[in-house]
């Protein structure tokens, strides 16, 4: 599928009504509270699909200091989607594992990485966060309908059955079909929506320091990935990207750390205050690092929490990333849920927004994502509870538990996510699906790069004839792009080089997978017929009554 506005969804211009109501009188079609990288994303899926969208930002620029560091093999996807992953290239890498070791160097937990994961992609990606804002940022820019406002802050959110109306602090107000706030932990959206979280449980203070190396991180020997569970002091390291170092502390309830330097404050300090902060900083890190090693990026102090907002959805106003959610890092997960939310997000508006589905298809995004997300959570609660154990006896039986865990193990250790929980899904649909490298006979790539995204059909070779011709013109006709997969590209069959996708398919028992937008499965069984019938009934129910 070529047609850049039916890369979300289906066909069809962006002026339609939605199921709600007629165009209403707006500045845009969507409005995006927060310039993050789930913001921003957000913003470049609905820009190019054709939908208007004005980005608000309350700082005067991009924040510009790593934060996340580490996506998954879907969210690459994402990115490669995006045309994004040339841009990152420099300033990320694969990782193979990430270890667990005791306070005397044993190791507890190995988890492996795979070179070419599920998604095409390696399974793990260290990366530097203003890298990827920035390739974000220039990507928005660059689209006609997305409009980036920096230093336009939110005071005020209003909302009837046609707009949401948003004030901002300089007296002017704006007006938009939909707004999505992706205003981070502390967010302002969330607020005015008198939204509550549940708190799961987690809550601990960390100490973060960046560090750009003035050598390769192997030369100095350090760690690329490595969890240190000492009592003494739980510790973290991790080399993010080319160049740059992190580590982690975490900090005893009553210790009083002055490097705290919180995102959301400016800060005056003077040299003296700067100096002592440089000090503790080259103390805590002294076993690792010398000055003459690095320079100090960034310190802050940071809590890691375990909320889950209640109401993802109220009327015309979503919530996306760490203003629905946050998680501890252990699973290195935070961003990627947050750009889950976005891919999941982006397609259901533009179906609304097209006509296709009417508005209430909006809440099955929170039906299907927060399953997700507390299963994630949950784990990431469960490594990190492990991880920071303080009572020297407790951390001796845990030491021996997972040691002759990892004794024990036949095969390499790997955490497996949830699939979605119910919503915009039919029969077998739910789980994420896989992308390998096909060939059409003169181009050969990842499946995205050779059918592109949209809604897409996999069938395997043999059960096309199940498609009629009727039915594979209404199919074409909204938009979905049929892939026919086999051992060798012939007419409208891609070859399957790898067998990825064949494989995947006999191994959940089917011939024939709808895939979403997101990388999702709608539907998928043995009766191909019957999986396209599904996927048209969901896009088109006209041309099936």
């Amino acid at each position: 599928m070529t047609d850049s506005k039916a890369q979300l969804g289906v066909r069809g211009s962006p002026g339609a009504v939605d199921a709600d109501g007629p165009t209403a009188d707006v500045d845009a079609d969507v409005a995006v509270i927060g310039c993050g990288p789930v913001g921003m994303t957000l913003a470049a899926l609905l820009g190019k699909a054709g939908h208007s969208v004005v980005v608000l930002e309350r700082h005067p620029g991009l924040y510009g200091l790593p934060r996340a560091a580490s996506l998954d093999g879907e969210t690459m996807r994402t990115l490669q989607g995006l045309g994004l992953v040339d841009e990152l290239a420099p300033n990320m890498r694969a990782q193979d594992a990430y270890e667990w070791r005791n306070g005397t160097g044993d190791l507890l937990i190995r988890q492996e990485f795979r070179d070419v994961g599920a998604s095409g992609w390696a399974d793990l990606y260290l990366f530097h966060q203003p890298s990827l804002e920035k390739a974000l940022h220039s990507l928005c820019a660059s689209l006609p309908d997305v409009d980036i406002r920096l230093g336009s802050e939110v005071t005020g959110l209003a909302q009837d059955r046609d707009r949401v109306t948003l004030d901002l602090a300089d007296g002017a107000s704006l007006a938009a079909r939909y707004a999505v706030g992706c205003d981070g932990g502390n967010s302002f959206v969330r607020g005015a929506l008198g939204i509550e979280q549940d708190d799961l449980g987690f809550s601990e203070p960390w100490l973060v320091h960046d560090f750009a190396l003035r050598r390769p991180a192997a030369e100095l020997g350090l760690p690329s990935m490595l969890q240190i569970g000492d009592p003494e002091e739980p510790t973290t390291i991790i080399t993010t990207a080319a160049g740059h170092q992190r580590f982690c502390f975490l900090l005893d309830g009553d210790e009083d750390d002055e490097d705290d330097d919180d995102d959301d404050d400016e800060g005056d300090h003077d040299d003296f205050q700067l100096a002592r902060a440089a000090d503790r900083v080259w103390s805590r890190v002294g076993r690792y690092l010398s000055r003459d090693d690095a320079d100090i990026v960034r310190t802050a102090t940071y809590t890691f929490q375990s909320l889950v907002a209640r109401q993802w959805r109220v009327g015309r106003v979503l919530l996306a990333g760490d203003a629905a959610h946050q998680m501890p890092p252990f699973l290195g997960q935070g961003l990627c849920s947050g750009i889950r939310d976005a891919r999941n997000i982006a397609f259901k508006v533009d179906l609304v927004l097209r006509g296709v589905q009417g508005a209430e298809v909006l809440d099955t995004y929170q039906s299907e994502r927060e399953p997700h997300v507390r299963g994630v959570t949950a784990t990431s609660m469960q490594l990190g509870r492990q991880h920071t154990l303080r009572d020297p006896v407790l951390a001796r039986e845990r030491d021996v538990t997972l040691m002759a865990r990892r004794a024990a193990l036949q095969e390499p250790e790997r955490i497996r996510l949830p699939d979605l929980g119910p919503g915009l899904l039919a029969f077998g649909g739910g789980r994420l699906s896989v992308q390998g490298r096909v060939s059409d006979g003169r181009r050969t790539g990842l499946l995205d790069e050779v059918v592109g995204g949209g809604f897409r059909l996999l069938v395997v070779e043999r059960a096309l004839p199940q498609l009629s011709p009727a039915l594979l013109a209404s199919l074409g006709e909204v938009g979905v792009t049929v892939v026919g997969l086999g051992p060798s590209a012939a007419g409208a069959v891609l070859a399957d080089l790898d067998g990825t996708h064949r494989r995947w398919l006999s191994d959940i028992g089917a011939t024939a997978a709808a895939v979403r937008p997101d990388n999702y499965v709608y539907a998928a069984g043995p009766d191909a017929g019957a999986v396209a019938d599904r996927l048209l009934t969901a896009l088109a129910p006209d041309l099936c009554a």
